[in-house]
């Protein structure tokens, strides 16, 4: 698979991407953010929501082109856990009126024509109060982001459901999962990753990112990018 990923002064907005499938599925890990795509050869337009685990894509060959919104950020007029680990076509999320008159739009439309169209159709929707829990979640302990944003414990997590999809001791963990794989790409020793990111040591490392991603941290830092 060919990757292009393209980086946007839009807030609230990660990226926008494009990839070539011409076979087997790559393998897609937890970053907590949701994605708009649009594949031209299966006419399908569709949402993937915050994962908590590792998903492989299935796909016809075709290009497959995207808008990559920040954890928090997606604006799709539905709370965040209502999409997450899922693939459901836009369809099912905006209604089937509004999503063919998207699709129409799209068909014909070239890469980048379609990444416009997307980003203009499904803006971003950024909650400031997101943006300071995404950050203090990094490193933060749920009772110290309650007591930093005056919620409770219990309304925090719903909040935190409805905006990222995941509570905040899952979005915590899926920060520091991104955050260490990173590094690891950077080309920094697993123990440096570890000791950086915020894992306890090497081997709580090893097992966090084995159940997030499904696979060791050797085989994440060797897969192409994008995949």
């Amino acid at each position: 698979m060919t990757y292009r990923e393209l980086r946007v002064d839009v807030p609230g907005v990660a990226c926008l991407w494009s990839v070539d499938v011409d076979g087997p599925g790559g393998r897609v890990v937890p970053d907590g953010c949701t994605d708009l795509m649009w594949h031209a050869a299966a006419d399908r337009l569709f949402v993937a929501g915050p994962d908590t685990t590792a998903h492989t894509t299935a796909l016809p060959p075709g290009r497959l082109v995207g808008v990559r919104y920040l954890p928090g950020a997606a604006g799709f007029g539905v709370p965040a856990d209502a999409l997450r680990d899922g693939r459901p076509d836009l369809a099912d999320v905006w209604g089937r009126q509004a999503a063919e008159a998207l699709t129409e739009r799209l068909r014909g439309a070239t890469a980048e024509e379609a990444q416009r169209i997307l980003l203009l159709a499904a803006p971003a929707a950024p909650d400031p109060l997101a943006a300071r829990v995404r950050l203090l979640a990094e490193t933060g302990r749920v009772r110290d982001i309650a007591d930093a944003v005056g919620y409770g414990e219990r309304q925090l997590r719903r909040r935190c459901l409805a905006a990222f999809g995941y509570g905040p001791k899952t979005l915590h963990r899926v920060l520091r999962f991104q955050r260490a794989l990173r590094l690891a790409r950077a080309g920094l020793r697993f123990t440096d990753v570890a000791a950086r990111a915020g894992y306890a040591d090497q081997a709580h490392l090893a097992r966090d990112v084995r159940d997030l991603a499904q696979a060791p941290l050797t085989a994440l830092v060797r897969a192409p990018a994008g995949a």
